[in-house]
């Protein structure tokens, strides 16, 4: 830990925030958020959510944060797993045929952005990609398997999260999705969204803040806190979802600040003034 964080912390000007268990869960904001995306705007900074759930657009994204939580948001604030996988099959895959494992709404994002998608297990797949499905049935793992058993595409998926967080707890999350199809298949995925250090390098681009000036702020170690460490810039954890105090012990992730919640993180910023 900084011995000297509140100081080192006045210098962040670019938050990169995970969204569920760090500054919400469900529709629930918690206590602080507010507060410390207001600040950023107070002081000259940059909010961007990158969040690995690709289930909702921005446009939903900007809705939830305007119907739930009262905050007003744009679209180009949210850097999603889908978002970031729809980047890298545009740059790779637009001609291509996608065999896509995900939510309908998903699938028709990709459709809208002139990729060739399918969900079913046909001839000469280009690539695979699976992602976070609350609408998951036992035929589309049947269909996921039968096209990597079968051939050498490529696989990816949007994440490798193991658990979502909800308000009871946790539900199976990508990750969990692709062991089920590494241990049925042999296949392992390359995940697209965090930890990979594009994530941080898009924000950063598009932001125009340098590395010094960048915080990525999450709850789960081996993706928002290895995204930042990946991308080369600060990290901190808050102990509001899965990472607990006594995670630190034993991490490869380590973080370079740690906090009980968002409320603890906006005392240190607000006490660097």
């Amino acid at each position: 830990m900084n011995p000297n964080m509140s100081a080192s912390l006045k210098k962040k000007k670019l938050f990169l925030f995970d969204i569920d268990g760090t500054l919400a869960v469900g529709d629930t904001l918690y206590e602080g958020s507010a507060d410390l995306l207001r600040h950023i705007d107070e002081i000259g900074g940059k909010a961007y959510f990158i969040t690995n759930n690709s289930t909702r657009s921005g446009r939903d994204y900007v809705e939830r944060f305007r119907r739930a939580f009262r905050l007003n948001t744009t679209e180009d604030q949210f850097i999603t797993s889908g978002y970031m996988t729809l980047r890298f099959l545009k740059e790779r895959y637009r001609e291509g045929k996608i065999f896509v494992l995900g939510t309908a709404s998903f699938v028709t994002e990709l459709r809208k952005n002139g990729l060739h998608v399918t969900e079913t297990a046909e001839a000469d797949i280009d690539c695979v990609v699976a992602a976070y499905d609350s609408e998951l049935t036992y035929d589309k793992l049947i269909q996921a398997c039968r096209v990597l058993s079968t051939g050498d595409a490529p696989f990816y998926a949007t994440n490798p999260d193991l658990c979502c967080p909800i308000d009871f707890g946790f539900i199976p999350d990508c990750g969990a999705i692709c062991n089920m199809l590494t241990d049925s298949t042999g296949k392992k995925p390359l995940y697209l969204g965090k930890p990979s250090r594009a994530v941080v390098d898009l924000c950063l681009e598009l932001s125009g803040f340098s590395r010094e000036e960048a915080l990525v702020v999450g709850d789960r170690l081996y993706t928002d806190i290895a995204c930042g460490i990946n991308g080369e810039v600060d990290t901190c954890v808050l102990f509001t979802g899965e990472a607990k105090p006594e995670d630190m012990a034993d991490t490869p992730y380590p973080a370079d600040y740690c906090f009980a919640n968002v409320k603890e993180l906006l005392m240190h910023c607000t006490e660097a003034l």
